[in-house]
Protein backbone atom coordinates (compact mmCIF):
# COMPACT_ATOMS: atom_id res chain seq x y z
CA UNK A 1 0.00 0.00 0.00
CA UNK A 2 1.12 3.04 -0.79
CA UNK A 3 1.80 5.87 1.56
CA UNK A 4 1.03 9.76 1.10
CA UNK A 5 1.07 12.67 3.40
CA UNK A 6 -1.23 15.59 3.01
CA UNK A 7 0.60 18.88 4.11
CA UNK A 8 -1.90 21.88 4.76
CA UNK A 9 -2.71 23.99 7.58
CA UNK A 10 -6.72 24.35 6.19
CA UNK A 11 -8.43 20.73 7.57
CA UNK A 12 -10.59 21.67 4.97
CA UNK A 13 -8.20 20.94 1.93
CA UNK A 14 -6.89 18.14 3.95
CA UNK A 15 -10.33 16.62 4.04
CA UNK A 16 -11.16 17.19 0.15
CA UNK A 17 -8.01 15.40 -0.65
CA UNK A 18 -8.00 12.66 1.28
CA UNK A 19 -11.75 11.92 0.09
CA UNK A 20 -10.23 12.33 -2.94
CA UNK A 21 -8.01 9.81 -2.65
CA UNK A 22 -10.70 7.40 -1.02
CA UNK A 23 -11.03 6.37 -4.34
CA UNK A 24 -7.93 4.59 -4.31
CA UNK A 25 -5.83 2.25 -1.68
CA UNK A 26 -3.75 4.54 -0.04
CA UNK A 27 -2.61 4.85 3.84
CA UNK A 28 -3.05 8.65 4.20
CA UNK A 29 -1.22 10.98 6.81
CA UNK A 30 -1.73 14.39 7.36
CA UNK A 31 0.27 17.53 8.90
CA UNK A 32 -0.92 20.86 9.76
CA UNK A 33 2.00 22.64 9.32
CA UNK A 34 5.85 23.17 7.74
CA UNK A 35 7.59 21.93 10.83
CA UNK A 36 5.17 18.37 11.45
CA UNK A 37 5.31 17.92 7.34
CA UNK A 38 9.30 17.30 7.64
CA UNK A 39 8.79 15.39 10.68
CA UNK A 40 6.45 13.24 8.90
CA UNK A 41 8.23 12.72 6.26
CA UNK A 42 11.60 11.77 7.90
CA UNK A 43 9.88 9.46 10.41
CA UNK A 44 7.34 7.66 7.67
CA UNK A 45 8.84 7.52 4.65
CA UNK A 46 5.84 8.46 2.56
CA UNK A 47 5.70 7.69 -1.25
CA UNK A 48 4.20 10.71 -2.33
CA UNK A 49 3.93 14.27 -0.25
CA UNK A 50 1.06 16.93 -1.67
CA UNK A 51 2.85 20.05 0.12
CA UNK A 52 1.06 23.27 0.81
CA UNK A 53 3.54 26.75 0.37
CA UNK A 54 1.85 28.63 2.70
CA UNK A 55 1.82 27.18 6.03
CA UNK A 56 2.36 28.52 9.59
CA UNK A 57 4.98 27.18 11.86
CA UNK A 58 8.27 29.02 10.45
CA UNK A 59 8.89 26.18 7.41
CA UNK A 60 7.23 26.90 4.12
CA UNK A 61 6.24 24.09 1.81
CA UNK A 62 9.19 25.56 -0.77
CA UNK A 63 11.34 25.32 2.75
CA UNK A 64 10.05 21.66 2.96
CA UNK A 65 10.52 20.59 -0.07
CA UNK A 66 13.91 21.86 -0.28
CA UNK A 67 14.94 19.88 2.74
CA UNK A 68 13.58 16.81 1.76
CA UNK A 69 14.81 16.16 -1.51
CA UNK A 70 18.19 17.74 -0.15
CA UNK A 71 18.61 14.68 2.33
CA UNK A 72 19.75 11.35 0.78
CA UNK A 73 17.32 9.95 3.04
CA UNK A 74 14.20 11.65 1.92
CA UNK A 75 15.15 12.43 -1.74
CA UNK A 76 13.28 9.96 -3.32
CA UNK A 77 9.95 11.18 -1.96
CA UNK A 78 7.74 12.59 -4.71
CA UNK A 79 6.16 15.71 -3.84
CA UNK A 80 3.25 17.71 -5.35
CA UNK A 81 2.63 21.15 -4.19
CA UNK A 82 -0.94 22.14 -4.14
CA UNK A 83 -1.42 25.76 -3.35
CA UNK A 84 -2.91 29.06 -3.88
CA UNK A 85 -0.08 30.39 -5.12
CA UNK A 86 0.22 30.17 -8.69
CA UNK A 87 1.82 32.44 -10.26
CA UNK A 88 4.61 31.38 -13.09
CA UNK A 89 7.44 32.78 -10.68
CA UNK A 90 5.79 30.79 -8.13
CA UNK A 91 5.37 27.46 -9.62
CA UNK A 92 9.39 28.02 -11.24
CA UNK A 93 10.28 28.51 -7.28
CA UNK A 94 8.61 25.07 -6.80
CA UNK A 95 10.33 23.32 -9.29
CA UNK A 96 13.85 24.96 -8.10
CA UNK A 97 13.03 23.26 -4.65
CA UNK A 98 12.87 20.28 -6.33
CA UNK A 99 8.56 19.37 -6.64
CA UNK A 100 7.80 17.04 -9.02
CA UNK A 101 4.58 18.69 -9.89
CA UNK A 102 2.69 21.72 -8.93
CA UNK A 103 -1.29 22.29 -8.65
CA UNK A 104 -3.03 25.61 -7.96
CA UNK A 105 -6.19 25.87 -5.89
CA UNK A 106 -8.42 25.60 -6.45
CA UNK A 107 -8.29 22.27 -8.14
CA UNK A 108 -9.72 19.41 -10.01
CA UNK A 109 -10.13 16.30 -7.37
CA UNK A 110 -9.85 14.33 -10.65
CA UNK A 111 -6.46 16.38 -12.02
CA UNK A 112 -5.04 15.30 -8.79
CA UNK A 113 -5.88 11.69 -7.98
CA UNK A 114 -4.96 10.97 -12.23
CA UNK A 115 -1.28 12.97 -11.54
CA UNK A 116 -1.23 10.72 -7.60
CA UNK A 117 -1.74 7.74 -10.01
CA UNK A 118 0.64 8.90 -12.66
CA UNK A 119 3.42 9.36 -10.52
CA UNK A 120 3.07 6.57 -8.19
CA UNK A 121 2.80 3.90 -10.93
Amino acid sequence: MKKILIADDRSETRELVRVTLSEEDFEILEAGDGGQALQLARSESPDLLILDVMMPGGLDGYQVCKQLKSDEKTSETIVLMLTAKGQDVDRETGFECGADGYFTKPFSPLQLLDKVNEVLN
